[in-house]
């Protein structure tokens, strides 16, 4: 007999990083916020310093789940994610593209397993020739390569990479040293997983890809970047951070300037946060606050990855 698992508690966060998506911002929210969820769900919008209007087109959405964040100009997708998971309220984050790739439709059954209690990570997997569409078989393969690598580096089993939708416990996300702040992050974050010895559930999803002529961004750079990626997390001495009470230390030591960008969130206005260059030291990791909470935090672990978050800020 199979052991009775407790249904578990479950709040949903949505984080949509978005670069000069206006073609697309206002449909992918929408349709986003009137898909259906097992649990309450908060949509987390974070502009990447968008030049084409995409965070003005949202402004008369009234919907007290959407949340609008801002970079003053362009940080990476990592960089958008990271900001998602350090205001994210849920138990779990998912990120989801603003291109209209993925169907949020989808993501009720990412969620079933989770609150049924039979896992904490849960990945939509793209099957090829089942309710998808590839542009290219470049990009095709070029995924399943970097899935094997993957699976040979990690002893693990995963079909799918590169899907965007991984729904994984925010708790876990905050524990993982997390540096990449292009699309690299989502190497990053399976590796970190992997690392930590979860394996997800995988869920059949939908996708329609979009070529580059309609906007994708990915090019074969990001797979060279993916490959070291995979490869730095896996001789890392270990992934996760130091214990919570040095984090909440370091965290309450390091001064805070407020940006002069603002970000709107249901209504209200909730400033955001910007990394001095000079709390950045020459050397050690250090751990960085950026929500003004000392269990949401950002490690940084060379000095070179510090001065790039430090530029990106100012």
């Amino acid at each position: 007999m199979h052991a009775v698992r407790e249904p578990v508690d479950v709040r949903l966060s949505i984080v949509m990083p978005a670069y000069n998506e206006a073609a697309t911002i206002r449909r992918a929210v929408q349709h986003v916020l009137e898909a259906q969820y097992p649990c309450d769900v908060e949509l987390i919008v974070v502009d990447d310093g968008s030049v084409d209007g995409t965070a003005e087109l949202l402004h008369d959405v009234q919907d007290p789940r959407l949340h609008v964040h801002q970079h003053p100009h362009n940080m990476g997708k990592g960089a958008a994610v990271l900001t998602g998971i350090s205001v994210a309220t849920g138990t779990h984050l998912l990120p989801f593209d603003a291109d209209m790739e993925y169907s949020a439709h989808d993501v009720k059954r990412l969620l079933e397993p989770v609150i049924d209690g039979r896992s904490e990570v849960v990945y939509g997997t793209r099957l090829f020739g089942y309710n998808t569409v590839y542009r290219s078989f470049r990009y095709k393969l070029g995924n399943q390569a970097m899935t094997f690598a993957a699976n040979l580096l990690y002893d693990a089993a995963i079909s799918d990479l590169h899907t965007c939708l991984k729904l994984v416990p925010l708790k876990m996300l905050r524990q993982m040293r997390l540096v990449e702040l292009g699309f690299g992050l989502d190497t990053e974050i399976t590796a970190n997983v992997l690392r930590f010895g979860a394996r997800p559930f995988e869920v059949p999803v939908s996708y329609h890809a979009r070529s580059h002529d309609e906007g994708k961004k990915i090019n074969w750079r990001d797979a060279v970047r993916c490959l070291q990626v995979l490869g730095r997390v896996r001789v890392a001495p270990d992934p996760r951070p130091a214990a919570p009470a040095v984090a909440r230390k370091l965290a309450a030591s390091t001064p805070r300037v407020p940006r002069v960008r603002q970000s709107r969130t249901g209504g209200g206005v909730v400033p955001s946060m910007r990394i001095p260059r000079s709390v950045i030291p020459a050397q050690d990791p250090v751990v960085v606050d950026l929500a003004e909470h000392a269990d949401r935090v950002v490690h940084l672990e060379d000095q070179q990855r510090a001065n790039l978050l430090a530029e990106a800020a100012e």
